[in-house]
């Protein structure tokens, strides 16, 4: 059974959403969240049902794309079960997972060349969380 990856973006991150989900789309079962063109959109919209997703274990894992990676990085961690990390490079999704158990990553598109893209979303998605001394850390970041 293939593991299930939400996927979500902007206008601004929408031609790396498409680049992003044909390239893992043979491996994971990716559930698209939009955006589907370059029209300017309200990219919140996008992200709330893709956290959703993710926060209730419909998808294990997220990765949302924007202009900056900002935009969607603060809406997703607006939901208490997630931990979004904005990634520029590889070295920091591996990190992400490794150390805070990031369930989902943002990426700035604006930022980072579609090659970088796809590295990050591949280190992301093999990456597993460490534990031991990070769990505590981890456990002491939602407040309710």
């Amino acid at each position: 059974m293939k593991r299930k990856i939400a996927i979500a973006a902007d206008h601004a991150g929408y031609e790396y959403k498409e680049i992003v989900k044909n390239y893992l789309s043979e491996r994971f079962e990716v559930q698209d969240f939009g955006t589907f063109s370059t029209d300017s959109v309200d990219y919140p919209d996008f992200v709330h049902p893709a956290a959703t997703s993710v926060e209730n274990g419909e998808n294990e894992l997220g990765i949302l794309i924007c202009g900056s990676g900002n935009g969607v990085q603060i809406t997703a961690n607006k939901h208490q079960k997630i931990r979004c990390a904005l990634c520029w490079m590889p070295e920091i999704a591996v990190l992400a997972r490794q150390h805070n158990n990031a369930n989902m990553i943002s990426m700035p598109a604006r930022f980072i060349s579609k090659e970088v893209a796809i590295e990050i979303a591949e280190k992301f998605l093999s990456t597993d969380f460490e534990g031991g001394r990070h769990q505590n850390r981890v456990d002491k970041i939602a407040v309710c």
